[in-house]
């Protein structure tokens, strides 16, 4: 383990200007709202460089890299898709270009999730070139995420190209640890009908907005009590709620309106069963109403830039591995190999497609990569470049590790 280890820094060291640079391209080339065409073909002729046995687009417009044919199954999961960038005015520097200072990328993607993709293309090449990936079939995979998260590795193990994994490592940002699970999350609408009139004789009217405002201070109250212990869980942590968005149907300016939406990110622990979290949410509604305030669950079914179409659920199950899972211990040992020492495990406050993969599909999963989350979405999106060179080494490692502890 000693030389293997050594000969992956030696080789990781050898190839960080091509790692930055990759990573610097893959920045550069806006993926936003879906858009994984260009970035994808950007990734794909690394991969073809590097000599994956199989590289292309799946049906939903993700990007896939196949090394080897084994009976077990690893896959990298690595979205590669980022929000919008908001007011440009709001940037010192052109979002996509960046800037480095101190070591430090700053720029759209660098930390949601484009970091992680450099160090597992080129680490999954490094670990076949050192004989770490046999008996595996590894599979890098770059997807759609931002809009739907699970959806894309849904679809993986579905459609195309229809593969269950045994094991899937997760590239959002983990400050370099390993991670092993996340709060949950359902995303509800609630909508109140009224009766429209014209604003000079609203009382005519049975206005929408007024039958909904009760509601709005009873999910802002039950927050506060999340957050005060409710539902809480000791490793996930707090649940919580938040109004994200409203829309008003109505004739006009001038008119009552008919009809008023508000949609709910309801975050949920282990804790928290999902028919017991729905059935709170309808709880707020006083039984007079109930003929009049309907809660739905919303479902994602936009097509992707190919035009692929998978309708989901917008239902996304709370996860956590066991620490003493054999994906996790092969993390954790990774890690001590790389950097001789032991780092504290964690989980994500956000979510990721580990929704999906061990949520829904009971398929174990972890997570690591460079980057705080805590910059994610934010106009300092920021990643340390020495840690996208390293993260390389832990992803070259792990199936060595891993295969010790699964593979005969």
């Amino acid at each position: 383990m000693e030389n293997t280890v050594k000969e992956i820094k030696s080789r990781v060291q050898a190839a960080q200007g091509d790692i930055v640079q990759f990573m610097r391209d893959i920045c550069a080339i806006p993926s936003m709202d879906g858009q994984l065409k260009d970035v994808g073909e950007r990734i794909q002729a690394e991969m073809r460089k590097l000599g994956f046995d199989e590289v292309r687009f799946d049906r939903m417009g993700n990007t896939l890299g196949r090394i080897g044919n084994g009976e077990k199954v690893i896959v990298y999961d690595s979205h590669i898709d980022t929000v919008g960038v908001g007011d440009p005015g709001e940037w010192e520097w052109d979002p996509f270009v960046g800037k480095v200072e101190d070591g430090i990328l700053f720029a759209r993607g660098a930390c949601d999730e484009k970091n992680s993709t450099p160090g597992m293309v080129h680490g999954l090449a490094m670990a076949r070139d050192l004989g770490l990936l046999e008996g595996y079939t590894a599979y890098y995979f770059g997807n759609m995420e931002e809009w739907c998260d699970g959806i894309a590795p849904n679809a993986f193990v579905e459609v195309d190209p229809k593969v269950k994994p045994d094991f899937v490592l997760i590239g959002e940002p983990t400050r370099m640890q390993v991670y092993r699970g996340h709060k949950g999350r359902i995303e509800l609408k609630i909508t109140a009908h009224g009766r429209s009139a014209h604003a000079a004789s609203h009382y005519l009217g049975d206005n929408a907005v007024y039958k909904m405002m009760a509601i709005i201070s009873q999910i802002r109250e039950l927050d506060r009590r999340m957050r005060f212990g409710m539902g809480s869980h000791p490793v996930q942590g707090h649940p919580s709620i938040a109004v994200t968005d409203v829309s008003a149907r109505t004739a006009s300016i001038n008119a009552v309106p008919d009809q008023f939406t508000i949609f709910i990110d309801r975050r949920i622990t282990l804790s928290e069963p999902r028919d017991e979290v729905i059935a709170q949410v309808k709880g707020l509604i006083p039984d007079y109403l109930q003929d009049e305030i309907h809660v739905e669950e919303l479902f994602y079914d936009m097509p992707s830039y190919t035009g692929f179409v998978f309708p989901v659920s917008k239902f996304y199950p709370p996860w956590l591995l066991d620490d003493v899972h054999p994906l996790v211990q092969a993390g954790q040992a990774a890690v001590e190999a790389l950097w001789q020492e032991r780092r504290e495990l964690g989980a994500w406050d956000f979510s990721t497609n580990g929704t999906y993969w061990a949520g829904k599909a009971g398929i174990p999963a972890i997570g690591f990569g460079p980057g705080d989350e805590k910059f994610a979405h934010t106009i300092l999106e920021q990643v340390p470049l020495e840690d996208v060179v390293a993260a390389t080494g832990f992803y070259a490692l792990l199936p060595g590790i891993l295969s010790r502890k699964v593979i005969p």
